[in-house]
């Protein structure tokens, strides 16, 4: 390959990773470093009341460094999984409020910060009961949430725990 062809191969692969020579956002990489530090945490030994605590500790925490409406949002939500599944076990998930069963996460808020998005996400992973057919929806646009939106969450998570 002659070099310019390799300056503009160079060029093209860092417009489309976002400048980023391993193709990762630094927003990404920070996420990567949370869930990191979030497996290290999880490999103390530690009974099962005790992370439990330290778990529901460390997701209450990280909503309380959210800002505005997604602070208010990720409260409200964590307040309607903990009421409509309580069997779901809140954790971290690369640096995000979430929710799992068997230790599989289930379903988890995103900031709309944290990616610099304009809008929260309200996610469900392949271990909630969602199906419906050959095709559902998995993820959910949040910019507010009033009481038919949180009865619509209550559903999901009642039937993404089931």
């Amino acid at each position: 390959m002659a070099d310019s062809q390799k300056k503009t191969a160079s060029k093209t692969t860092s417009k489309t990773t976002g400048g980023a020579a391993e193709g990762f956002t630094p927003e990404e990489r920070a996420a990567m470093k949370e869930r990191a530090k979030e497996v290290r945490a999880s490999s103390r030994r530690l009974s099962r009341e005790e992370r439990a605590a330290q778990d529901e500790a460390a997701v209450v925490e990280k909503i309380a460094e959210m800002e505005g409406s997604d602070r208010a949002m990720a409260e409200q939500v964590h307040a309607i999984v903990r009421a409509s599944a309580p069997e779901l076990a809140p954790k971290l998930w690369y640096g995000m409020p979430a929710y799992a069963r068997d230790g599989k996460v289930v379903c988890f808020f995103q900031s709309a910060a944290k990616f610099g998005a304009r809008y929260a996400t309200l996610g469900f992973n392949d271990t909630a009961n969602l199906d419906e057919g050959t095709m559902w929806p998995t993820a959910f646009a949040l910019t507010g949430l009033a009481p038919a939106e949180e009865r619509r969450i209550r559903d999901l998570v009642r039937r993404a725990a089931g």
